[in-house]
């Protein structure tokens, strides 16, 4: 195992998507385990749902997000619990596991955490980029809601969610764009193995 980590790390972009895969999967797979064990009618863990039920608690943020969204946009709302938001005298939506936007989250943040940045760039980049996909997520759940209720029809028949990834994805391609394009990332690790590959050649020459 350390061999194939040491020779991995020979290789900056392989290196970089190894990385990747493995933190996207600690996300995203531990955001999946921890929704299976905060639910009363599954493998239920009081202890998982007192401490680390990071997913109700960005519900409860997305409902009141949403709330303060549409009062803006001149429409009463109240909320129920199992994370409902209704507008008075009219009809709601409720904010389901596959609405928080974990798998995205997830995305984001294993590719700045898989980078060669300084930790204090990461962090910077890493909640930046997670508050904007929170409120794409806002946007996202007050428009439904007033959609609902003013019977509009969504755009070109393409479901909300759809809508949204495209939304979310759009801005996290052109974040790590920018990203790039301020650190070089990327490309300081494509220009690490063109080196190597160089220096390698120059020695078998000069053998």
């Amino acid at each position: 195992m350390k061999n194939l980590i040491r020779s991995l790390r020979k290789h900056g972009f392989i290196w970089f998507v190894f990385k990747f895969l493995c933190l996207f999967c600690i996300f995203y797979f531990g955001s999946l385990a921890i929704i299976g064990l905060s639910a009363r009618d599954g493998y239920y863990s009081p202890f998982v749902s007192k401490y680390f039920d990071v997913i109700s608690w960005i519900s409860h943020s997305l409902v009141w997000g949403t709330k303060g969204l549409v009062y803006l946009l001149g429409f009463e709302t109240y909320t129920l619990p199992n994370f409902i938001i209704r507008i008075t005298g009219g009809s709601g939506v409720r904010i389901a596991y596959d609405c928080v936007g974990y798998g995205v989250m997830s995305f984001w943040a294993a590719f700045i955490l898989a980078t060669a940045a300084s930790g204090k760039s990461k962090l910077k980049w890493m909640i930046g980029g997670l508050v904007l996909l929170w409120s794409i997520n806002v946007i996202r759940i007050g428009l439904l809601l007033i959609a609902y209720n003013k019977k509009w029809a969504m755009p070109f028949g393409i479901d909300h969610h759809t809508w949204f990834n495209i939304a979310a994805y759009g801005a996290i391609f052109l974040m790590m764009y920018f990203f790039d394009r301020k650190y070089q990332i990327l490309q300081l690790n494509v220009n690490s193995l063109k080196d190597k590959d160089t220096r390698n050649i120059q020695l078998k020459t000069k053998k």
